[in-house]
């Protein structure tokens, strides 16, 4: 099967458990599908922002990368500390530790986190428990959205109509991998790593240039104007409605590739060389299409090294630059007054130009 379906959400079908559609079975969002794969093979990166068009599949797309992902290995906490950061543990694990013990150890799949457009900063990132305080008189720390997220990822659908200073939270959490909270008496730390998925419409307002600078990568996920393609989409959906079963099945074998091949990139992921030649293309290109600070080519390069991981190459080569370019360029151009051409046209004239020198 090919890669994403336009979609809804994911149903329920008698299971206990929630059965999303599958990733690979994604048809007409190449892009899309390789900045997630990209996200998870590295989540450093920063994250992916997908504007567009409604009902084409970003959140459908997310759930089914999050199920492909093998389980975490958690200490059984709130935040689900990662066993290998003993650095980063919360305070329930490091007090359990200091007793001499281990904390219990459980397998949990890989979170997926909405955070609604109305959420309030106190339900972002937690705050005092009053139903606990008002029944016990005892202060005691309710974790939000940022906590349930840790290790996983968080979806903000119309971050574009995000107040400002929220988004500036998310992203100086998802920066430092860690939740502050001073405020009601409390004094709380604890581990915050996820990988901020957004999405909106161009057409109801922007994100400010600064914001758009700290995502990693950046797609345009638009409805297909090609008849098979949607005549794809529309019967893989109907197949997975009318019989879910069948679908999962027939899709598991290549859900299961792909679930070894971003397990196998997580791992090569440090041994894959970047050359200088390599680290002067990205500074050229950076340098031509005049992007602002460092950010742009320390993203494209760590991109690059992910998608070199992925396709099992040892070394990244300027055809891994040039295919991850638009993604982690697109949105970190400025467009001048007389400039007609947008910012993908330019970053193509910008490689080609490169690529002949």
């Amino acid at each position: 099967m090919t890669n994403a379906v336009c979609g809804a959400s994911p149903l329920l079908y008698g299971s206990p458990m929630t059965r999303h559609y599958p990733f690979t079975a994604i048809v007409g969002q190449d892009a899309l599908v390789t900045a997630l794969k990209i996200a998870a093979i590295d989540p450093a990166i920063g994250g992916v922002l997908a504007f567009g068009d409604r009902g084409t599949g970003k959140s459908t797309a997310l759930r089914g990368l999050a199920a492909v992902l093998p389980p975490l290995i958690a200490y059984d906490c709130d935040y689900r500390c990662d066993p290998q950061r003993p650095a980063s543990l919360c305070a329930q694990c490091r007090a359990v530790i200091e007793t001499g013990e281990a904390p219990d150890v459980k397998q949990v799949p890989v979170p997926v986190v909405d955070l609604p457009l109305g959420a309030s900063e106190d339900r972002i990132v937690g705050g005092l428990d009053l139903e606990h305080a008002l029944l016990t008189g005892e202060r005691r720390f309710e974790p939000g959205l940022l906590a349930k997220a840790n290790r996983g990822f968080l979806y903000v659908d119309e971050i574009n109509l995000l107040e400002d200073h929220l988004v500036d939270l998310l992203l100086d959490v998802a920066a430092s991998g860690e939740n502050v909270v001073e405020r009601e008496g409390l004094s709380v730390r604890h581990p915050a790593r996820f990988v901020m998925i957004g999405s909106g419409n161009p057409e109801e307002g922007e994100l400010r240039p600064q914001l758009l600078d700290r995502f990693g990568l950046s797609v345009t996920v638009t409805t297909p104007k090609d008849v098979q393609t949607r005549i794809a989409i529309v019967k893989a959906r109907d197949r997975y409605e009318r019989d879910p079963d069948a679908f999962l099945a027939d899709a598991e074998p290549a859900e299961a590739k792909l679930r070894a091949d971003l397990e196998d990139a997580r791992e090569r992921l440090n041994s894959i060389e970047v050359s200088d030649r390599i680290l002067e293309q990205a500074a050229h290109l950076c340098i031509e299409l005049g992007t602002d600070g460092l950010r742009a080519e320390l993203t494209l390069v760590r991109a690059a090294r992910a998608l070199a991981a992925l396709k099992g190459d040892a070394t990244v080569t300027f055809a891994h630059l040039a295919e991850l370019a638009p993604f982690a360029l697109a949105h970190r151009l400025r467009r001048g007054p007389l400039e007609e051409a947008g910012s993908e046209v330019r970053i193509e004239r910008a490689l080609k130009a490169l690529d002949a020198a």
